[in-house]
């Protein structure tokens, strides 16, 4: 019996990233950003039979280049982080290099590098036509400034694929980013690009790191609108995360008509995540992937990059919400009741003395009420949304009560 179900995009040809040398992305044995998620994704994914469909195309990521890494980030910064990585006892606080959040480690420029390229591979392969939809999950570094690490965060390789599709004749990208934390790094390398519209959905600054990222942050002058914040309540849980990017994303994008979709798929929102204080399910965030792989096929010709992000729930949500994601975006999505493959919980108790889960899914309720049946002032959630709305749908000519 098949491991796919039949709903979904069309099965079409996808470039999926998957490189054991992007596990050299290492803080540290005690940070929480693991390099073992990626290898665990990999190790499930391959398990699941997704990167053996036809229409997959696994390829291995690259170095990118100073020029290429200075089309978002400061030459003098490339510097710095080369010479962290080659003398990992200094650092360079005033750049975010060597802290508690980004510790120095051997060879940082080139792993960083690596995780970059492969984001702009899969730029590159849309742009050429090898591929229409293409997976990088071990990207997602949408913290990164262009002079500036932080929040684990070294080079931004979701802003180096916008700019490179900017450059080769792309119009309009929009950005759309479901970490549990503000995309303020993507968000402020375009905050004055009318090109690119970003949408970013996550916890409050008010509770979370970076503490940014609010209603009324909505671009710079010459591109009004074109950033977008929903910064939900702590403790949100999938009909209300689900709500509220059903009562924004789809409509806005819609509206600024992107060529392209770059999303972030950062599942630090997982209710067992202990870096931030939502509760969303794999199911929701299965649900939240299908939606924008719906959004691409309406929009902009399917045509769709998504990347990974935060996530530090290892052993459980990280590999199965990535191994869904990707599963989406070849068109081949994976039932949430299907068994998580014997030999991949073997080996999380074999070498990390864990506990895998069964199944695919977790038997959660996405159930979400629909924006139209109404609004409750007295919801912080609904006040949210609302927040967002009034400060950018007039602006596209849309009605914040209504559409």
């Amino acid at each position: 019996m098949s491991s796919f179900a039949s709903t979904g995009p069309a099965a079409v040809p996808t470039s999926i990233v998957c490189d054991a040398a992007m596990s050299a992305y290492n803080f540290g044995p005690s940070h929480p950003m693991s390099p073992q998620r990626l290898d665990l994704t990999a190790r499930l994914a391959r398990e699941l039979g997704i990167f053996d469909l036809p229409q997959v195309n696994v390829v291995e990521s690259y170095v990118a280049s100073d020029d290429q890494l200075a089309t978002v980030h400061t030459r003098d910064y490339i510097a710095a982080v080369r010479h962290v990585g080659e003398n990992p006892a200094h650092s360079d606080h005033g750049r975010g290099l060597g802290t508690e959040d980004d510790p120095a480690f051997a060879g940082m420029h080139e792993a960083s590098a690596r995780l970059a390229g492969g984001s702009l591979l899969a730029a590159d392969a849309i742009l050429d036509g090898t591929t229409l939809r293409a997976v990088n999950f071990g990207g997602g570094m949408h913290h990164a400034f262009p002079d500036k690490a932080s929040g684990f965060c070294i080079y931004n390789d979701t802003a180096l694929a916008i700019a490179k599709l900017l450059a080769s004749g792309v119009s309009k990208v929009a950005y759309i980013d479901i970490d549990a934390h503000h995309g303020d790094g993507t968000e402020r390398i375009f905050w004055d690009d009318p090109r690119v519209l970003t949408i970013s959905l996550h916890e409050s600054g008010v509770t979370l790191f970076p503490g940014t990222g609010f209603a009324n942050d909505i671009g710079g002058p010459n591109a009004e609108g074109t950033a977008v914040n929903v910064a939900v309540p702590a403790g949100t849980s999938d009909a209300g995360w689900l709500r509220a990017f059903h009562a924004v994303v789809p409509q806005l994008v819609e509206a600024f008509a992107p060529e392209i979709i770059v999303s972030q798929h950062g599942c630090d929102s997982h209710r067992d995540d202990e870096l931030s204080h939502l509760n969303t399910s794999v199911d929701g965030q299965r649900e939240a992937a299908l939606s924008i792989a719906g959004l691409a096929e309406k929009v902009c010709g399917g045509r769709w990059i998504a990347t990974g992000g935060g996530g530090y729930d290892i052993f459980s949500a990280v590999p199965r919400v990535w191994s869904h994601l990707m599963a989406i975006v070849a068109g081949k999505p994976v039932p949430l009741r299907t068994a998580v493959p014997e030999p991949w919980r073997m080996h999380v108790a074999e070498k990390y003395g864990q506990v895998a889960p069964l199944f695919m899914g977790e038997d959660a309720d996405t159930w979400w009420r629909s924006w139209e049946v109404g609004y409750n002032p007295s919801d912080a959630l609904d006040r949210t949304v609302m927040a967002t709305r009034k400060s950018v749908f007039p602006l596209y000519g849309l009605d914040p009560w209504f559409d």
